[in-house]
């Protein structure tokens, strides 16, 4: 998929996000305020959240889909895990003063029944934000983008404290308002692993991981079944972002001429790139193969 087509692609799904993020969130403030559910508040200030990630994940699509140049000549995709580290750490802020507000309510005694009014507003909150999470995340899984897969869960996040709001604000109703606190506490620790969660996918993304062992073991088979290969003498891979680098050093008949070489090599590199849409670049370079050395590895029968 071209960089311009996923730029769109991403760019169409946040514009429809911020406007039912606004939306939502007012009626959920509303809700709160006018039904007196602190838990109800707390859920509307993270919605609010997810506006400002959403504009995030905007800037990292847009800075990620210009071409490499000669400050960048790896390309600008690292862009989005910046920015889905920058989502995480605004997620967990975030929880952490909704979790805080929650203490200091139950420490002061100033929890009150909440009306039923709190009650539709998670209910309404729930049905948004999960159909908002399916439709963020079948885009994220299309396009592969990390920060709008940060986007998505954020939707998740969202509705699952409005689940817990639900919860909290039935049973406050009930006679047991402290509850109604509890809950705003819960939500926030969900909200924070979440964050967690979010972050150190970012960092993975940022430090060049190598793949998992399914993918790097099926670059391997690739290489290997290629004709002229003798064996591999040193197989590098490294995630970059929502891409994979290959860097891979293979072994020959020394008795080939370097035209020959060349094709092997040239016949690795289109088939490694053409085996994974991920795979932005293969680096081959050829050694002559040489029995009596040792570190060859994964050779093929000769």
């Amino acid at each position: 998929m071209l960089n311009e087509e996923r730029y769109e692609i991403g760019n169409r799904i946040s514009i429809i996000s911020i406007i039912v993020n606004i939306l939502l969130a007012l009626i959920k403030f509303g809700a709160g305020i006018f039904g007196k559910s602190s838990a109800m508040v707390a859920d509307s200030l993270h919605s609010l959240s997810d506006v400002a990630s959403t504009i995030a994940v905007m800037i990292g699509l847009k800075i990620s889909k210009k071409p490499a140049d000669k400050e960048h000549p790896y390309g600008h995709e690292k862009a989005e895990p910046v920015m889905a580290k920058i989502l995480a750490i605004m997620l967990i802020l975030t929880a952490t003063g909704i979790g805080y507000g929650g203490v200091i309510r139950i420490i002061e005694g100033n929890e009150q029944i909440p009306e039923n009014i709190a009650l539709y507003g998670a209910i309404l909150s729930i049905i948004i934000k999960e159909w908002m999470y399916r439709f963020t995340i079948k885009g994220a899984e299309k396009i592969n983008s990390p920060a709008l897969k940060a986007d998505a869960w954020h939707h998740r996040s969202d509705a699952m404290s409005s689940v817990g709001s639900l919860a909290g604000i039935f049973v406050a109703r009930m006679g047991y308002p402290v509850f109604d606190s509890i809950t705003a506490i819960v939500i926030a620790l969900f909200i924070i692993k979440v964050g967690v969660s979010i972050y150190i996918d970012s960092i993975k993304q940022l430090i060049d991981q190598s793949v998992d062992q399914k993918s790097y073991e099926d670059i391997e088979r690739i290489i290997l079944s290629t004709t002229g290969v003798i064996g591999i003498d040193d197989l590098k891979t490294r995630v970059h972002a929502n891409k994979i680098f290959v860097d891979v050093e293979i072994c020959v008949d020394k008795n080939l001429s370097l035209i020959d070489a060349h094709k092997i090599a040239e016949n690795v590199h289109n088939k490694i790139e053409g085996s994974n849409k991920d795979i932005k670049h293969c680096m081959v370079h050829v050694n002559p193969y040489d029995e009596t050395m040792s570190h060859h590895k994964g050779k093929r029968p000769l």
